[in-house]
């Protein structure tokens, strides 16, 4: 019996040291990662890495395309590939090639996972050694935003020539499921804890048909709502018939960045040509409010001189859903609007920003100037400027991230 107790209690003392040693282990793991943002240099090809609350200082970059030559050499030897690579150069890519749109990190801060329009691809890059650890050609010709689901594991990306949006699995590239949507799928957004996504299709923003009148042309746009278990449609949304009941038919229904209130109440979009945003109300499936913004005297009332279709183009919540920060993309600035009221604060100078995320603390909204090559931090609080930080050629998309700690560059 003694004996016994002996190895019971040997056997107790491992199972707590194993245990003790599990728990410590834990802290130090989640301790070797550092928050960051990333920064996607659309036409340069690169990614800016930034602390993500503070000066926003860089801490490093990414070449997001290392194998930039390899794929150039697919493109040019196959005809139809070449044709819609000059076509994005000529079309969205204003005369440059899109080499990075969308970027997120893996769950374990070890890879950069992008989405490379030009390309038609998404790519994982080792931050470790700069090289390629999987590549998922999507469909069709042309890869865009993309959005991870709230655990991180869960990767969708809107392959925007064929209509379609692909779920992969982040940490090996593989698919989970694919699901249909309208023409050009755009956004992207996992709701209600990733039991959900949706997606908004902006339709033809390429073509110069953007008078009133020859809205027609632009194709079927459309919020599609998928199960993230099935990826089956449970609920499709046209804003266009929403629009029209609350008077707003002179308004289009192609829907750009969207932000939902933190208990998935609201939805707060842009649209194609507007100076503003539309509030839309999930329970009721209604437009409750349209906000229009202040317009700036140099813009230009030619709708065939706006980017791709979006006069403003970025939208962002704090994390207490009292304020949204919107991205005025042709009319150069960046305001911090009163939710409950709609009420626009200072009107922040910003040229030409293109995105619009919140800082790591949830204190400041982040934009990206494409027009000036930097990122600039705007307090929600105040609605003034904090700084602005200098990155590559022309920045879109800016996301909250993780590196490991102490990780300053690729050193491969």
């Amino acid at each position: 019996m003694r004996a016994t107790h002996r190895l019971l209690g040997a056997a107790a003392a491992v199972v707590l040291a194993a245990t003790t040693v599990t728990a410590l282990a834990a802290p130090a793991s989640a301790a070797a990662l550092r928050e960051v943002m990333f920064v996607g240099n659309n036409w340069e090809g690169t990614a800016d890495v930034i602390d993500s609350t503070g000066d926003f200082a860089k801490i490093g970059r990414i070449n997001v395309v290392p194998d930039k030559s390899q794929r150039l050499a697919e493109i040019y030897l196959n005809p139809i590939k070449l044709i819609y690579f000059l076509g994005i150069r000529n079309g969205p890519g204003e005369g440059h090639d899109q080499l990075v749109d969308d970027l997120y990190s893996t769950p374990d801060g070890t890879a950069l996972v992008a989405s490379r329009p030009s390309f038609a691809d998404v790519v994982s890059i080792d931050l470790a050694t700069g090289k390629l650890k999987w590549r998922f050609p999507v469909s069709g010709y042309r890869a865009d935003h993309m959005a991870v689901s709230p655990d991180g594991t869960k990767l969708a990306v809107s392959a925007s020539t064929s209509n379609t949006v692909h779920v992969l699995d982040i940490n090996t590239g593989a698919q989970l499921g694919s699901f249909a949507t309208g023409d050009k799928p755009h956004e992207n957004v996992f709701t209600n804890g990733g039991r959900y996504i949706w997606n908004m299709s902006i339709g033809n923003v390429e073509t110069d048909l953007d008078s009133p009148l020859l809205d027609w042309t632009k194709g079927d746009r459309h919020i599609t709502v998928v199960d993230t278990t099935t990826f089956q449609t449970v609920k499709t949304i046209d804003m266009r018939s929403r629009l029209n009941a609350f008077g707003r038919s002179d308004l289009s229904n192609a829907v750009r960045p969207g932000v939902f209130t933190p208990d998935f109440g609201k939805l707060y979009f842009q649209v194609s040509f507007f100076n503003g945003l539309v509030e839309y109300d999930v329970a009721t499936d209604k437009i409750t409010r349209v906000k229009t913004l202040p317009k700036n005297s140099a813009t230009s009332d030619d709708r065939t001189t706006y980017v791709n279709d979006s006069r403003h183009h970025g939208l962002s919540m704090s994390p207490d859903g009292s304020r949204l920060c919107v991205a005025g993309t042709m009319d150069d600035y960046a305001t911090i609007v009163d939710r409950g009221t709609l009420q626009e604060g200072t009107l922040v100078p910003a040229a030409k920003p293109y995105w619009a995320t919140v800082s790591g603390d949830g204190r400041a909204c982040v934009i990206s100037e494409s027009g000036a090559d930097q990122v600039t931090a705007i307090d929600f609080a105040t609605g003034r400027k904090v700084t602005s930080v200098a990155v590559g050629d022309h920045p879109q998309r800016v996301r909250l991230a993780h590196v490991p700690a102490g990780w300053t560059g690729v050193t491969g």
